[in-house]
C-alpha cells in the first residue's frame, strides 16, 4: 500500500512538473492561413456588434480560423460562447449566424472552423478526427479564457448538428466549459458506426472497414486523398429522403446557404475521413458532466432521436441530471435549427439566451 501511494505521489509530481515546464505556448509557430476580408456569410451583418477574424491553435499544432463578433460599445469582462457546426459547415453558415446573435445579447462569440475545414488549416483537407475535433473546442476556450474583455469562469459553447456530439464530449473533459447548448445534435460515431436508427449490423461495419482500407491504400499509391466526383447542381430525386432534401435546400448551390467553402454538397468529405468515427465512441463520459447542458431538437427532425437517446443517457441515475434540459421544438425539422427554417423563426434563441443568462 505504501508503495502504491509513493508511486501515485511520484507520479502526480511528475505530470504537475512537466505541466508546469511546459506552461507557455507563446513560441508555438502558427500556420499562416489566407482568410478572406470580405463579408461572405449567408447571413446580413448586424450593426450591434463589432466584428473582425481572429486565429488561434490547437494543441495538435492546427491553426484555427475564427469570426469574433462583439457587442457594440460593450466594457468589462464579458461572458463568452464558442460555437461550431454543423458538421461539413462553415462559420460563415449556421455558426456565424448563432455567434452574431449571442453577440448582440451581450457575449462574446467566437464562430470557428474546425480542424481541415474551411479557413482553418490541417492537412489533409475536408477530413474529420473525433479527438482533434473535440480539442478544436478546447482550444477556443484557451483562445477566449485569456482575451481581455472576457471573464475566464463564464465561457460557454455551442454545438450545431454533428458538433453538437463534439460539444458534449468537449464538455465532458474541459471543465472550464460552464454551459453547454447543443442544437439539432448529430452523435457522429453513432451514425457511422451503425447506420440511422441503428439498422447497420457486424457485418455491414466490417464491409464498411474493408472498403475504407482499400481507399487507403489506393490513396497512398495514389499520393491524393480520393473524394467520389458528385454533381451537386442537381436536386435530390424524388423519392430521396426528406431530409436529404432538406440538407440540399439548405447547403446546394441552389439552396438557401450554399457557401463555397463548405464540404457539405460542395466539394465533399475524403472518402476515409469517417474511418476514425467508425472505432471511436464519443459521448463515453457524457453522463459524468456536471455543468448545465441544455438539448434543443425539432420535433420532426430525423435526427430527433440523438438527442433524446443522449439525454436520457445524461440524466439515468446521474447524480447530475437536474441541470440537464431537453427541448423540443413543435414543427421544426432538423435544419431549421441551422437558420430558423424557410421563415427565420424555429430556432429558439430566447430559450438559449434564458439558459446562459443562468448559468454563465
Amino acid at each position: 500500500m505504501k508503495i502504491a501511494k509513493l508511486f501515485g505521489a511520484v507520479a502526480l509530481a511528475a505530470i504537475t512538473f512537466t505541466g508546469a515546464s511546459c506552461a507557455s505556448n507563446k513560441g508555438v509557430s502558427m500556420e499562416k492561413l489566407n482568410l478572406t476580408t470580405d463579408w461572405d456569410k449567408v447571413f446580413p451583418k448586424s450593426d450591434k456588434v463589432d466584428h473582425k477574424k481572429v486565429t488561434f491553435h490547437n494543441r495538435f499544432g492546427i491553426t484555427l480560423a475564427a469570426d469574433l463578433y462583439t457587442p457594440k460599445g460593450a466594457s468589462g469582462k464579458l461572458p463568452a460562447i464558442a460555437v461550431s457546426g454543423p458538421f461539413g459547415a462553415v462559420k460563415e453558415q449556421s455558426s456565424g449566424l448563432y455567434a452574431q446573435h449571442m453577440a448582440e445579447q451581450g457575449y462574446v462569440a467566437l464562430a470557428f472552423d474546425p480542424s481541415f475545414t474551411g479557413e482553418s488549416g490541417g492537412y489533409p483537407r475536408d477530413t474529420n478526427s473525433p479527438d482533434i475535433n473535440t480539442e478544436d473546442f478546447s482550444a477556443a476556450v484557451d483562445f477566449l479564457s485569456v482575451q481581455e474583455n472576457v471573464d475566464p469562469e463564464r465561457i460557454g459553447i455551442i454545438g450545431i448538428c454533428g458538433w453538437g456530439g463534439m460539444a458534449l464530449n468537449a464538455a465532458a473533459i474541459d471543465t472550464r466549459i460552464k454551459a453547454t447548448v447543443t442544437s439539432t445534435m448529430y452523435d457522429m460515431s453513432r451514425v457511422t458506426a451503425f447506420g440511422y436508427y441503428d439498422s447497420m449490423d457486424e457485418d455491414a461495419r466490417y464491409e464498411a472497414r474493408k472498403a475504407l482500407n482499400a481507399q487507403r491504400t489506393a490513396d497512398y499509391k495514389s499520393g491524393t486523398y480520393f473524394k467520389p466526383e458528385v454533381d451537386f447542381n442537381i436536386p435530390p430525386a424524388d423519392d430521396a429522403p426528406q431530409f436529404v432534401k432538406d440538407y440540399a435546400a439548405y447547403y446546394a448551390p441552389f439552396g438557401r446557404a450554399y457557401h463555397k467553402r463548405a464540404i457539405n454538397f460542395n466539394r465533399g468529405w475524403t472518402t476515409t475521413a469517417t474511418a476514425s468515427l467508425l472505432n471511436t465512441k464519443l459521448l463515453a463520459f457524457s453522463k459524468e458532466i456536471r455543468q448545465p447542458v441544455l438539448m434543443v431538437h425539432g420535433e420532426n427532425a430525423h435526427s430527433r432521436y440523438f438527442s433524446e437517446d443522449a439525454y436520457k443517457n445524461m440524466t439515468s441515475g446521474s447524480r447530475w441530471a437536474a441541470n440537464k434540459e431537453l427541448y423540443i421544438v413543435p414543427g421544426a425539422n432538423h435544419t431549421d435549427l441551422y437558420d430558423g427554417g424557410l421563415n427565420k423563426d424555429k430556432i429558439p434563441f430566447d430559450k438559449i439566451e434564458e439558459f446562459f443568462k443562468k448559468n454563465l
